[in-house]
């Protein structure tokens, strides 16, 4: 696969482009941040147990199981290192209409996406130089990359903390406007995020083509491990059932655009990188909607069989 390396000079955006897409990004955490008050982190700290266990599967076990299994298997580098900057990034936001769609518990799920969304500020960045210096593959691939440490804080701040902050204060002075356009947001997030994905892939179709076979495996395994962490840990905490849904989504749905946002910015010729997290952009779009899909269609079969039990015998 060190073919990756050869062609990654083909991945490069204009800053007109660079600009759209940390734009993008910050009108989702805009869009997501409208229904958010004040209420919902007191929330988090009278009832910390769902949240505290999806920012340790979140922050903690993916990375570091990531690192341990991109280091065991010898991956290539470019996509290990990519592997790894996915693990580190915060949940995504359309994990909060997933985990709708899926029935399970949305307070949790929007709660656990406010509190990583600021946690990553620091813990992205650490977590990326920390995890890429561990494995041994990666390690001098991290060193031959200059590491923006303040530059990468400065762009989390703005596409992630600053939008939130923002979506807030307006939600909380027109609840109107939240009523009448937060699915908008919702839908027409996701619609431009796949729409900068495709033109993304379309001008490097070819480099894409090459990798794809073994990337879009990685992607598949590491996004199925995501979602194994996640609930593996509500088990273990023994959440209820939909704090348990909630934060499995949490953590299979990453926020690829925001290491998309990271790669364009600062390592625009990390060709195999940007194809990992682009491939991490749509495909947790499929997981995610058939997880959500198969709770909602069993929550139903349940609900079914209970009323067939209470119906009275004749």
């Amino acid at each position: 696969m060190d073919h990756t390396l050869d062609v990654a000079s083909q991945f490069q955006m204009s800053p007109v482009a660079l600009l759209v897409l940390n734009a993008v990004l910050a009108f989702m955490m805009f869009g997501v941040s409208l229904g958010l008050r004040p209420a919902d982190f007191v929330a988090v700290m009278r009832r910390p147990l769902a949240p505290v266990t999806g920012l340790v599967a979140q922050f903690l076990l993916l990375p570091a199981l990531t690192c341990l299994v991109t280091s065991w298997l010898k991956i290539e580098p470019g996509l290990a290192l990519g592997m790894i900057l996915v693990a580190c990034c915060p949940g995504g936001t359309f994990s909060n209409v997933m985990t709708w769609i899926g029935r399970a518990n949305v307070a949790t799920s929007v709660s656990m996406t406010a509190v990583s969304s600021l946690a990553a500020v620091v813990m992205t960045p650490f977590n990326f130089a920390l995890y890429g210096h561990l494995n041994p593959y990666t390690r001098e691939m991290l060193q031959t990359i200059a590491l923006p440490v303040q530059n990468m804080v400065m762009l989390v701040v703005l596409v992630l903390a600053v939008p939130m902050l923002l979506g807030m204060l307006i939600g909380a002075r027109f609840p109107r406007f939240v009523e009448q356009s937060e699915r908008y947001f919702r839908s027409g997030s996701l619609l431009v995020f796949l729409l900068f994905v495709v033109i993304s892939f379309s001008k490097h179709w070819q480099t894409a083509v090459q990798i794809a076979g073994s990337v879009l495996l990685l992607v598949i395994a590491h996004n199925a491990l995501a979602f194994l962490i996640g609930n593996a840990s509500g088990r273990l905490m023994r959440l209820p059932l939909a704090d348990r849904r909630a934060v499995t989504m949490e953590v299979g749905i990453q926020n690829s655009g925001l290491a998309l946002a990271i790669l364009f910015t600062f390592y625009p010729s990390a060709g195999a990188m940007l194809v990992v997290a682009g491939f991490w952009g749509v495909w947790h779009l499929v997981s995610g909607l058939a997880l959500a899909g198969y709770w909602n269609f069993s929550n139903k079969k349940w609900a079914r069989a209970q009323n067939l039990q209470s119906e009275p015998q004749t």
